[in-house]
């Protein structure tokens, strides 16, 4: 078992990474749904938060059913993210996630994200504030380092773990890379070698499939997989890890039918969270997402993603189904 805090999860945990505008409600309960053993919000902003932006106090609405989960939060002022911290507290998450990774621009130029792997003393010490504020198990996810150049996470680590969190999710990439290039297992394995680290080390990045899963227990000895980009409009994704990992046998991918399923279900719980009109809007951008792959598609995704009338939306489900039999 991988313990967090208080918090025991099943050996060789399948995360769901906190993805913008991916990891809402309607989409972690589909993942939850095909066996994923925890998840994460999508990354607020702490000054979001701490001005009662309204889309920021959004990302903190978390069901019964979703839990495990995790708030993560990202910020560059230690006052901001111990106040937003109380408000996460009300929200009632089983973790606190601190987002030490984010590479885009807006968000690095102010020092918070990836841009705090410049200045780690400063890292450290708004760590180290966060975690005697709050009772919360807490937790890190960063990257490499800021380039190629300064690969620092076994130091970040190690300082981390001596101001109290309790794992951490390295994505194996710098900020200079984003996500280009290779995700690097092997300088993740750094941390996970390290004789002086005790607390879990998740790996994330270029975690696309079941084989991949497998690799990085059993050839790197991770904790678990934090699984990002491979997910999105493939809930399915933790139900196929898990049966290859206990079973080395491939599931089939999911079928038109229950493709199509899951985008119903993800459209009623859009609905159910934000109402009908929200609702709609919001489902629009996945669409593609869960019909990757699948020839002739294009022109139904051109229908939904412009329509506006939920009984238009379900013929147009019905017209999928009789086109692909």
């Amino acid at each position: 078992m991988i313990k967090i805090g208080s918090l025991t999860l099943p050996d060789f945990p399948l995360i769901l990474a906190p993805m913008e505008d991916i990891s809402d409600p309607p989409f972690r309960r589909l993942c939850k749904k095909n066996g994923v053993d925890l998840m994460f919000t999508e990354f607020v902003s702490s000054e979001g938060l701490i001005r009662d932006a309204v889309k920021s106090a959004q990302k903190l609405d978390i069901f019964e059913s979703e839990r495990p989960i995790g708030v993560q939060v990202f910020g560059h002022d230690v006052y901001s993210m111990l106040k937003a911290v109380e408000k996460i507290e009300e929200a009632q998450p089983d973790i606190i996630d601190i987002n030490y990774g984010c590479p885009v621009k807006k968000v690095v130029s102010k020092g918070a994200g990836a841009g705090i792997l410049k200045d780690l003393d400063k890292m450290q010490k708004m760590t180290a504030e966060i975690v005697k504020h709050t009772q919360l198990p807490v937790t890190v996810k960063t990257r490499l380092g800021w380039d190629d150049q300064s690969i620092v996470i076994n130091e970040v680590a190690e300082r981390l773990q001596d101001v109290g969190i309790q794992a951490i999710s390295i994505h194996g990439r710098t900020r200079k890379q984003m996500y280009t290039g290779q995700a690097d297992w092997h300088k993740i394995a750094l941390v996970k070698n390290n004789p002086r680290i005790h607390i879990p080390v998740f790996a994330n990045g270029d975690i696309k499939t079941p084989q991949d899963a497998l690799r990085i227990r059993d050839e790197f000895g991770f904790d678990g997989a934090m699984i990002g980009r491979a997910a999105i409009g493939n809930p399915w994704i933790f139900k196929q890890m898990k049966h290859f990992l206990s079973t080395g046998e491939l599931l089939e991918p999911p079928s038109i039918s229950e493709r199509l399923a899951a985008v119903k279900k993800h459209l009623e719980l859009s609905i159910e969270w934000k109402g009908e009109r929200l609702g709609i809007l919001e489902t629009r951008p996945h669409y593609g997402n869960y019909f990757k792959g699948i020839s002739h598609f294009k022109p139904f995704k051109m229908k939904l993603v412009t329509e506006d009338s939920l009984d238009e939306i379900y013929r147009i489900f019905d017209e999928i189904i009789l086109f692909y039999g």
